[in-house]
């Protein structure tokens, strides 16, 4: 059987290894992949009807495998949908370590170019988001999931570490809380603006609000100019 070709990623992401890992067709199954097909099955209809608006035999149908099939691998819809946003963390760690490397050495470009990053996961990958931060999934549901969420934070937060070390020890703020602003600003662009939410509509694009939110965060921290 020949090798398939992976595609690379839009708006200047890499190749993702996650990506490429977890990315197959609904065929895959009959090469032996059930779990995975699964996954891409829940991945399509959680984009389609939301994370409650399936059930594991539609997911099965999409997969081109009976409901019995299903519990081989997933207990129900949450285990799924859980297995779905580990593999989309996996992904967003690759995307937001891709933009930080690429903003060095400068520590502010780096900063900026995880937040970013943020919105262009978001539109990349909507499925992976959608299971992620939208179906309620707990992030502590499984040690794996918990252990890939972690591993996307710390890079944001590596990213603001980075950055505070240029505040003075007396008025700086932990990199936990300088991170935890910048995620949850970027979140609220993508929820509110980039993701067609029902009357929130913006004359700026949610490039340019996330931009220029970042830009008045760090005007109050003192690290940029304020004719920037």
């Amino acid at each position: 059987m020949r090798k398939r070709m992976k595609k690379p990623l839009d708006h200047g992401m890499p190749a993702s290894s996650a990506g490429q890992r977890f990315g197959m067709s609904k065929q895959g199954y009959h090469h032996g992949n059930l779990r995975q097909a699964l996954v891409e099955a829940c991945l399509l209809l959680v984009r389609e009807k939301g994370p409650t608006g399936f059930t594991l035999s539609e997911a099965a149908r999409e997969a081109g495998v009976t409901p019995a099939a299903v519990y081989r691998h997933f207990q129900g819809r949450a285990d799924l949908i859980a297995e779905a946003a580990r593999q989309g963390y996996e992904i967003f760690t690759d995307v937001m370590q891709f933009a930080y490397d690429k903003g060095q050495p400068s520590a502010l470009a780096a900063f900026e170019a995880t937040g970013r990053a943020y919105l262009a996961f978001a539109r990349k990958y909507p499925g992976h988001y959608i299971a992620m931060f939208e179906s309620g999934i707990s992030m502590n549901r499984t040690a794996d999931l918990a252990a890939a969420s972690s591993r996307a934070w710390r890079v944001l937060e590596t990213a603001a570490s980075d950055l505070v070390r240029q505040i003075p020890d007396s008025h700086r703020p932990p990199a936990s809380m300088v991170s935890a602003h910048v995620w949850a600003l970027s979140h609220g662009v993508v929820e509110l603006f980039a993701r067609n939410s029902p009357g929130s509509q913006s004359p700026f694009e949610p490039e340019d609000l996330l931009e220029s939110g970042i830009g008045v965060y760090l005007r109050g921290l003192g690290l940029i100019s304020a004719d920037r």
